[in-house]
């Protein structure tokens, strides 16, 4: 098995229900370690930006507006199969799909306020990670 890094923002609507130390708790029940975190709030620019391949779905003024709503928290995780296990633990994207005890169906609240996002695939990880973080500030 190989040891991966992913990463997660816990969105808006989680970090108002106070939920980030419950992401968390539920990050390391599942087998996962947080190297690095941040809390901030996202300016215009930056959700426009990391959410860019979404830019022609109609979706994405709206997806942009949300994640510029409230501070997040970012950070990045690091286990064996990381990504697969946290996509795991945050269940589908549709908190009302979502198996019972996953993050998006105790926090989320529908397709687009869905409490979290995690990367989809290593190289999405990498490039996520990057976008946030620089070497230095990972553990």
């Amino acid at each position: 098995m190989a040891i991966e890094r992913t990463f997660s923002i816990v969105k808006p609507d989680a970090v108002k229900k106070h939920g980030i130390g419950k992401v968390i708790a539920r990050i390391e029940e599942g087998g996962l370690k947080v190297v690095a975190g941040r809390y901030l709030r996202l300016t215009t620019e930056q959700a426009k930006a990391f959410y860019a391949v979404h830019k022609e779905r109609p979706f994405f003024n709206d997806l942009v507006a949300f994640m510029t709503s409230g501070p997040v928290f970012v950070s990045v995780l690091e286990g064996e199969n990381a990504v697969r296990r946290y996509r795991e633990v945050l269940g589908a994207t549709d908190p009302a799909k979502a198996d019972a005890g996953t993050v998006r169906k105790d926090f989320g609240t529908d397709v687009e306020k869905n409490a979290a996002h995690g990367s989809d695939a290593p190289e999405t990880a990498a490039q996520e990670i990057a976008f946030f973080f620089r070497g230095t500030d990972l553990a």
